[in-house]
């Protein structure tokens, strides 16, 4: 899968979406030490061994670079995303469990992790490896990378 660029000079604005995550009993937040190991192993459990590891890296920062998606009622995880982990200003890896899907937790995922790289003083961000292409060109108009595969996952372990 290639890699896309988004220009976070031109993101849509996080309240407004943040606002219906909250009307419909999810919270969006940054994940916190202490959360660590539950967050890494359900993502283990859901997402795999790779995803995994990069959210271990997202909790290192100060603060965390990992944001989560709490189901309010059950207190439970639904999903999560990620940036900065495996280089300077990228994002991911983000998923949300399949019994949450299609809620808008996943934008509210993206564009939260983006504002994050944007408050981090960056112009642009790479989305690594991007899975659903058609989704990240809708949500933020990010572009492919041409010539981007298999980019820095180049001779990764499996």
């Amino acid at each position: 899968m290639p890699d896309m660029l988004v220009k976070l000079y031109e993101l849509p604005r996080l309240d407004p979406i943040m606002q219906v995550m909250e009307e419909r009993g999810i919270t969006i937040r940054l994940g916190l030490p202490p959360e660590k190991r539950i967050v890494v192993d359900w993502i283990r459990e859901h997402f795999g061994e790779q995803w995994a590891s990069e959210a271990d890296v997202a909790f290192t920062s100060k603060p965390s670079s990992i944001y989560l998606a709490v189901d309010n009622k059950p207190g439970q995880l639904a999903g999560f995303g990620c940036y900065e982990t495996t280089c300077k200003s990228f994002f991911g890896p983000t998923g949300v469990h399949p019994d949450y899907r299609g809620r808008g937790i996943g934008k509210a995922l993206l564009l939260a992790c983006l504002h994050g790289l944007a408050h981090l003083g960056y112009a642009y961000a790479v989305i690594g490896g991007a899975g659903p292409m058609e989704f990240y060109r809708k949500s933020v108009g990010a572009i492919e990378i041409p010539d981007s595969v298999p980019g820095v996952y180049k001779g990764m372990l499996r």
